[in-house]
This record gives structure tokens, sequence and C-alpha cells, in this order.
């Protein structure tokens, strides 16, 4: 979800053509990764321009990767997998506490 403030947006392969979406957020940047067939038809070894593009690939998902790790935990770890329709505010205070939770886990995790 964006809330239209970002100026980088970072996104898996399913957001393939984002950007020329009708409803599209102007003024973002979309760095979509690039869908895994097409990244294993690269040619690492002989082609510097392939290689280039592998490890932009490999900078994207690892930024993505950031920024999923704590949905993972919050979903794992605390076993929050359903959202009960409770109102907003309660649902809203307890995402904040599990992601406040979530950041002392893998505090300690460390």
């Amino acid at each position: 979800m964006l809330h239209g403030q970002e100026a980088v947006v970072y996104a898996d392969a399913g957001y393939q053509d984002a950007d020329n979406r009708s409803d599209a957020v102007p003024g973002v940047r979309w760095q979509v990764a690039m869908r895994p067939d097409n990244r294993e038809k690269l040619d690492k070894a002989n082609n510097p321009i392939d290689a280039l593009m592998d490890k932009i690939e490999k900078c994207k998902a690892s930024i993505r990767a950031k920024v999923e790790y704590p949905f993972g935990v919050v979903k794992c770890q605390f076993e929050f997998v359903k959202v009960r329709y409770q109102g907003l505010k309660k649902n809203t205070l307890q995402l904040k506490t599990l992601f406040a939770l979530s950041n002392l886990w893998m505090v300690g995790a460390n």
C-alpha cells in the first residue's frame, strides 16, 4: 500500500508495468524485480552488462528483504496470520504492538 509520499517503491516481479497503471502515484520511481526466468537467462560470466544487471537485481532483493522480514516475524513467530474484524482502532493498535514486539525479537535474535 502506498500513502503517496514515497519517492521510490521496490516491488517484486508481480508488479510489472505498475508505473503504467492509471491509478499509479505520479512522481514515484518503481524498482520492480526482473522475472526469474529472465534473470536465469542472463550470461553473467561472459557479458559484463548482464553481470551488472544481476548485481542490481540482488540489491533490489536485499532492500525488499529488509522490509519483508518484520512481516515474517509477525506472521510466524507471533502467529498473526488472520485479521479479525474488531474495529479499525483495535486492529491498528494490535499491529503496532506486534511490530514493536517484532523489533524487540529481532534485536534479541542477533
